[in-house]
């Protein structure tokens, strides 16, 4: 689809649970596999995650939601409104978090550290505007309120969108699966390959200047903490 739309799985789970749309047209309307919101709707996908009203954000309107309702084969078009300055992402300065939002960043936290362990601490704390030392208190249960603290979808808890958590994700996994290439560590299911070839001097293709910067910058980052 053409129109992006903000937070794809949480748009997802409201319309499996709020229409009777074929898993193909909500996947085409949120830009994910079909595989994935029959997931969802099996409630093997995105269960931390709270379903997202389209229509009251202005991202679908109520008759194209009707016409899709009466006819499987129709694919929706999102509405082209005050979302769209949403998807815009903005990489200047550090990331606040509101007050009333800053409680909820150990359970954010918790929500990581089980789902994307791949992610680093240095990225965590960026991501939610956190210290790599609440972070650790967090893994090691040492959080003064550990009691209270369960893994939630940073975006459920609104520190962040689908959109950055996504690229946040992404960045982290190729990251690793970059290093583990390096160190000759077979991606998962795969076999390791026979030592002339993990010997043998290869290109890194994927790798560009600007990861091997960011990358460098929060090694700095943690080595400073």
């Amino acid at each position: 689809m053409a129109d992006q739309i903000l937070y794809p799985k949480a748009t997802a789970v409201w319309l499996v649970d709020n229409t009777s749309l074929t898993f193909e047209q909500i996947a085409d309307f949120c830009g994910l596999h079909h595989l994935e919101v029959k997931g969802i709707a099996d409630g093997e996908v995105a269960r931390d995650i709270r379903g997202a009203d389209p229509i009251g954000n202005g991202q679908l309107t109520r008759e194209e939601l009707d016409r899709a309702g009466a006819d499987p084969k129709y694919r929706m078009r999102a509405s082209q409104g005050r979302h769209a300055e949403l998807l815009k992402v903005n990489k200047k300065g550090p990331r606040y978090t509101p007050v009333s939002r800053r409680q909820d960043r150990p359970d954010a936290i918790a929500w990581f550290i089980k789902h994307h362990p791949e992610v680093t601490d240095a990225q965590i704390s960026k991501f939610l505007g956190t210290t790599k030392a609440t972070i650790e208190t967090v893994r090691q249960g040492e959080h003064w309120n550990k009691s209270q603290i369960k893994p939630i979808d940073p975006v459920t808890l609104g520190l962040g969108t689908q959109l950055e958590l996504d690229a946040l994700v992404r960045k982290a996994a190729d990251k690793k699966a970059r290093d583990d290439k390096k160190k000759g560590i077979a991606p998962a299911g795969e076999t390791l390959r026979p030592a002339s070839e993990t010997t043998a001097p290869e290109i890194v293709e994927d790798e560009t200047v600007e990861d091997i910067a960011e990358d460098a910058v929060l090694e700095m980052e943690e080595d400073e903490d």
